[in-house]
């Protein structure tokens, strides 16, 4: 791994967990995310903690340099999200960044160009697609596997990498990654782990206590919550892995807002109430799809059915708000269910409050070639579902409208 040269490795956006945190928070979770920064603010003991929109802080003496100087490097308002982060995934820091794909990126950024990444081949499009450009511009190695086929990832193992990328759940179609025994195999091999928690969020798994290294987020979706901002973090498992992650965001000055750290910390207030609910339509919805007519298959993990369930009910929590089925009509099909739904905004995210729906074909995975989408299990009929807090009732019935429409369609 490349190691920071410059004097200054001051943690960017970056505040470390107390060690008392690191080891075992003494609240509950539920209780770490809602009076995360909750009278932090001792200029005035505000209840809440103030945004702190400056871009500079003026230095008390000369030569002597403050916690606070410049916000690139570190903002207080940053700062207090990315310990709740961190205390709600069990690290020792988290660095905060402007986008979830930032935070990727920065993982790559403690690579160097002759090492090389094993990652899943049914990964993230953005994901893959930066992958694949990096790869091109000879930033470092990447190897595609299987990591529900053992023969597959034990292949990828012998190239010896420098990093395992774990995505689990799969984006789109929810195959679960048994994190326990990747990283046993990868330590064994040498390489570090990163998993991406996006799709379930610290409520439901924690991939640090599994054996992982590193944790990647989209803050966009469940930690923030309501859809009103774009970004990122990335937890470590060490204070040495901190420092390194926060040393390059300052570097290459990929840091968060204060406004969007703010709204994020505030969402965060709200997760586990809203992670309880959307799941639970999830569940609802997912049952309901396995006896329809219009349905060829249903991923979620959450039914028995699922070949990642036994896993997923090991390592998780709950089996989260996201699921996906396949139609039989195909892309015409899937048209004609999202061109109905009422409720459900037809949109390329997932997390927020409201129902999201997308056909990830044409629009997540539209970027990757067609041969490589159908490997992964990306068919033209595909749509994605992310749960929001509405009444189940009122989803159940959209739900049905839609798949009445899609089945007309098939018939046709």
């Amino acid at each position: 791994m490349s190691q920071p040269t410059a004097a200054n490795t001051t943690a960017a956006n970056c505040s470390p967990a107390s060690e008392e945190a690191r080891a075992e928070s003494r609240y509950d979770l539920r209780t770490v995310a809602a009076s995360a920064g909750v009278r932090a603010d001792k200029a005035h003991r505000a209840v809440m903690p103030p945004l702190y929109l400056s871009a500079t802080f003026a230095y008390e003496e000369v030569g002597k340099k403050p916690k606070f100087d410049y916000s690139r490097t570190n903002n207080p308002t940053r700062a207090t999200l990315a310990e709740a982060i961190a205390e709600l995934e069990g690290g020792a820091g988290a660095v905060v960044v402007s986008t979830g794909m930032a935070a990727v990126d920065l993982v790559f950024h403690i690579l160097t160009a002759d090492d090389l990444v094993v990652a899943p081949h049914d990964c993230y499009g953005g994901t893959r697609r930066l992958l694949n450009a990096r790869a091109k511009r000879g930033d470092l190695y990447v190897k595609y596997a299987n990591f529900s086929d053992p023969a597959s990832f034990d292949e990828a193992l012998a190239m010896g990498p420098k990093l395992v990328l774990v995505e689990t759940p799969s984006n789109p179609l929810l195959r679960i990654t048994d994190i326990e025994e990747v990283a046993r195999k990868a330590h064994a091999a040498g390489a570090l782990v990163a998993a991406d928690n996006t799709f379930l969020s610290p409520v439901l798994q924690r991939p640090l206590d599994l054996g992982a290294d590193i944790v990647i987020h989209s803050t966009t979706k469940y930690l923030n919550g309501h859809s009103d901002i774009v970004g990122g973090a990335v937890i470590g498992k060490t204070p040495e892995l901190v420092e390194e992650l926060a040393w390059w965001a300052n570097c290459i000055g990929s840091t968060a807002s204060a406004f969007d750290s703010w709204l994020t910390l505030r969402g965060i207030r709200t997760l586990h109430l809203r992670v309880a609910a959307q799941q639970e339509n999830a569940r609802l919805i997912a049952e309901a799809l396995t006896t329809h007519p219009a349905v060829e298959k249903v991923y979620y993990p959450g039914l028995a059915s699922h070949p990642g369930h036994d896993i997923a009910a090991r390592q998780q929590k709950g089996f989260g708000g996201i699921l996906s089925f396949e139609l039989k009509g195909g892309l015409e099909a899937a048209k004609r269910f999202l061109d109905t739904l009422d409720i459900f905004s037809t949109a390329a995210s997932v997390g927020g409050v409201e129902s999201l729906a997308c056909n990830p074909w044409s629009v997540t995975h539209a970027g990757i070639p067609e041969e490589e989408r159908r490997e992964a299990g990306i068919t033209p009929g595909l749509v994605r579902l992310s749960l929001g807090v509405e009444a189940p009732e009122d989803i159940l019935a959209d739900i049905a409208a839609g798949l009445e429409a899609a089945e007309q369609k098939a018939a046709a």
